[in-house]
């Protein structure tokens, strides 16, 4: 894809689902990859086992990789970050923030802790990072490109999960925010809502044919998405295809936010 080849892009959340895709997708477009997890791999064997499925298939590109350990919640861990990336390849050229947990309970009975730490990883994370990639940008004058992976629930409310849609909405409004600041500086920051997508963090819905039908049936398009799908369009919004887009949230989401409930006609007829 046109204006990605021999780039540098750090993917935050990039081990596995959506960012793992995004990763992949960048590889194979030809732009060097900074892959950013969670957990610390000696203490997870699932992080450790998703880390070199995702390596492997980037160094299967012939492109430069980088595996970068932060909470994104804790900004020294995010300067940490930031700094051996910019250390060992000089320059930064996109920003992926796609790092993201969600946490279910009753709103009237969610813990104010929990809350914080959706916040706190969800939408502060996302602004500390998008703000060291700008400031990177800024002092090399030189242009760059932010994606903050969001969701449909950035404007469709979910129930139990209050943490979660406050912290999607927070991101849609830290995109158009940036964008605009720092439209006249060649800085474009733009965002995706992904819908329901087929990754393994949504095993419990998609192994069970009665749950993967519940969500299906709320999709005008008839069916959930994959991973490479969300990756694609977060590539677009890198390349240079995409040139004259900043501060928008593009829905890839089969149709979700369309309001399914009015496929037909009801209160006018």
């Amino acid at each position: 894809m046109k204006g990605i080849q021999g780039k540098n892009v750090l993917v935050t959340g990039g081990s596995s689902g959506i960012g793992q895709q995004i990763a992949i997708k960048f590889a194979e477009y030809g732009a060097n990859v900074a892959i950013n997890y969670y957990r610390n791999r000696e203490e997870a064997e699932e992080t450790e086992e998703a880390l070199q499925v995702c390596r492997q298939k980037v160094q299967q590109q012939g492109v430069d990789d980088l595996l970068v350990q932060a909470d994104v919640s804790k900004k020294a861990d995010v300067d940490r970050m930031f700094d051996t990336v910019l250390e060992a390849w000089g320059r930064l050229d996109f920003l992926i923030n796609n790092a993201g947990i969600q946490i279910a309970a009753d709103s009237h009975e969610l813990d104010v802790e929990k809350f914080t730490r959706v916040i706190s990883t969800n939408t502060i994370g996302a602004f500390m990072c998008a703000q060291r990639a700008i400031q990177h940008f800024l002092a090399e004058d030189k242009p760059g490109a932010i994606v903050n992976v969001s969701s449909v629930h950035q404007v469709i409310p979910k129930p139990r999960f209050v943490g979660y849609t406050v912290s999607k909405g927070g991101m849609q409004n830290l995109t158009r925010t940036l964008a605009l600041e720092y439209a006249g500086r060649n800085i474009r920051v733009n965002g995706i809502g992904p819908g329901a997508t087929i990754t393994p963090i949504n095993r419990a819905w998609i192994d069970d044919p009665e749950k993967r039908e519940m969500v299906v049936s709320h999709i005008p398009m008839g069916r959930a998405g994959e991973a490479e799908e969300m990756a694609e369009v977060t590539a677009f919004l890198c390349s240079d295809l995409s040139a004259y887009i900043t501060g928008q949230t593009i829905f890839v989401d089969g149709g979700l936010t369309l309001y399914p409930d009015f496929r037909t006609a009801w209160s006018s007829e």
